[in-house]
């Protein structure tokens, strides 16, 4: 998998196949995802996930390693650190 396969509007699913997010765009070594896809305290603002939790692209989706449960407590803001 290549960061060059995981494009703009491209749905984030966990491994289950649960919705996790919607890809804004590839920043650096992470997904940014879209703010609406942000919840309750954090609505409003985009979360970002590593490429290193990818595993692998399917169609118009990203595969994540992790089901969704596990996959939101992975999220990080834009500094880095972890969404409380």
């Amino acid at each position: 998998m290549t960061q060059h396969e995981i494009k703009d509007n491209m749905e984030v699913i966990g491994a289950d196949g649960v919705h996790v997010g919607t890809v804004d765009h590839v920043e650096g070594n992470r997904i940014k995802l879209k703010k609406n896809d942000s919840d309750g305290f954090h609505k409003g603002h985009h979360h970002f996930i590593e490429l290193g939790f990818v595993a692998g692209v399917e169609g118009s989706k990203v595969r994540l390693s992790a089901n969704a449960a596990i996959a939101v407590t992975l999220e990080e803001e834009k500094s880095g650190k972890p969404v409380d």
